[in-house]
């Protein structure tokens, strides 16, 4: 069958936002080693390596010859050599060492080399060379030893928008996944936006535990609980829960647009509860991980149907608080200009 393509007069939309001048987690720390790795961020191939110690990253090609670097090999002296014709490069891309050519001609070269940063674990990428991005790598709240810490790297098919939207949708967790988080007895509950210059955030009010196995153990008790869904500029989507002192669920996840219909999400999730750590992850982390897989099964139906069709079409209401609200700050940070300081709205919807 051939694909629906939108009528030959309207310009297909899609909803991809580049913006490339940001910091994004290329990889985990600990899977930089010793040999290169290659990456891709905001379709931008790229190779990191560690030279002695520090870690580095340049674009994914050899200027002699368009041959990947991430083929070759890191020398003990913390260069990155070229696996076709042996060409040594720093950190800084200047070629330091072309084997069999007399003279100091090798400088003169140079691979392209990108802005790097390594906290908390995380190696951060500018896709942009010759970019130091003005806004630092966003850092997720450091929290006391009471609270368990996990870490965990999904893929997604799906734009950063998609990914993002999708991640701090409440409506659409009662249907996709009912019986894991949500789904039971309806309950009318207020919703605040409030978006300012580089994010926007929901605070529900009048929350009642969610229902589900997620929920029970999210509270194991009554009453209202305390919940923020939070969209920071470019890529970040954080989920808050609290009940009372001793319930408190932070789960950020830090999203890379790997290519336009592709995003990699490294999760950091910290809590604490009254039950012990081990036995609330053991339980935990499955459901999570399965919630995820539901939302990734959708994300790649809803990527393969926007390719089928030729472009989206969405009609929004009210009940969608944060999907537009994160369209419009992926384009204006795009654009380079910056929007409002606050804007708020309030909406009560059955959830």
């Amino acid at each position: 069958m051939l694909p629906l393509l939108a009528p030959p007069h309207t310009k297909p939309h899609l909803s991809v936002a580049k913006l490339t001048r940001f910091y994004y987690v290329a990889c985990l720390s600990e899977e930089l080693a010793r040999a290169p790795l290659a990456r891709v961020v905001c379709g931008v191939p790229i190779v990191l390596f560690r030279s002695q110690g520090r870690a580095a990253a340049l674009i994914d090609r050899c200027p002699h010859r368009n041959v990947p670097l991430s083929l070759g090999r890191v020398l003990a002296d913390g260069r990155l050599e070229c696996a076709y014709h042996g060409w040594q490069f720093g950190c800084d891309g200047v070629c330091e060492k072309i084997p069999g050519l007399v003279g100091d001609g090798a400088r003169e070269r140079r691979a392209e080399s990108l802005a790097v940063l390594e906290q908390d674990g995380l190696v951060w990428v500018c896709p942009e060379p010759g970019v130091t991005p003005e806004a630092p790598a966003f850092r997720p709240p450091s929290l006391d030893e009471s609270y368990t810490r996990i870490v965990r790297v999904v893929e997604a098919e799906g734009t950063l928008h998609a990914t993002l939207e999708n991640a701090l949708d409440v409506p659409h967790t009662a249907f996709l996944h009912r019986g894991l988080f949500r789904g039971g007895k309806k309950n009318q509950i207020r919703a605040v936006v409030r978006r300012s210059p580089d994010r926007v955030e929901t605070e529900y009010l009048g929350e009642p535990r969610p229902s589900g196995i997620a929920g029970r153990i999210l509270s194991p008790g009554s009453g209202t609980i305390e919940h923020w869904d939070r969209f920071i500029l470019p890529s970040v989507a954080q989920v808050e829960y609290k009940l009372g002192q001793n319930t408190h669920f932070l789960v950020t996840a830090l999203c890379t647009p790997v290519t336009d219909f592709h995003t990699r999400l490294y999760g950091v999730a910290s809590f604490k509860t009254p039950f012990p750590k081990q036995a609330v992850r053991a339980v935990l982390e499955p459901i999570a991980l399965r919630i995820f897989g539901q939302d990734a099964v959708m994300l790649k139906a809803q990527s393969d149907n926007v390719r089928r069709f030729g472009g989206e079409r969405f009609q929004s209401t009210e009940l969608d608080f944060m999907g537009p609200q994160i369209w419009r700050l992926l384009k204006q940070a795009e654009s380079g200009s910056v929007g409002e300081h606050v804007v708020e709205r309030e909406v009560t919807f059955w959830a």
